[in-house]
């Protein structure tokens, strides 16, 4: 079997649907025993109380809360940000509110928000 370089594994992903991905990622964890989250720098030797305190938020959900009157360009929007394909995002306007991106880093996520409401979208960050 030949081993696949950076570029073909990156484009085998980006064929991938989000559930795909998560499950992915699910099995990788498990298969190597280690996890795909990021580390949290704990700031300062004030105690895990005050670490939780000055934890930040590091991951995002990002919430497509109403397509409004562009539907198309919503839709779009959706499918610039993610792998679905023309039905899938179709299905994410219309069930909104939905969850376009799930963990996201906080730069991605208003990244997505801002795409999202230039195309008329009502979104919110969770």
């Amino acid at each position: 079997m030949a081993k696949l370089t950076t570029e073909q594994l990156l484009e085998q992903f980006a064929d991938l649907t989000l559930v795909e991905l998560s499950e992915f990622v699910k099995a990788f964890e498990e298969k190597f025993d280690v996890t795909a989250a990021a580390p949290v720098a704990v700031a300062g030797a004030g105690g895990a109380g005050a670490a939780e305190e000055v934890e930040e938020k590091d991951s995002f959900d990002v919430i497509l809360e109403a397509a409004g009157d562009k539907k198309i360009q919503v839709i779009k929007a959706v499918r610039e940000l993610t792998s679905l394909g023309l039905g899938e995002a179709k299905a994410v306007v219309d069930g909104a509110p939905k969850a376009v991106l799930e963990g996201a880093n906080k730069e991605t996520a208003e990244k997505a928000k801002e795409s999202l409401e230039a195309a008329g979208a009502t979104v919110t960050l969770k």
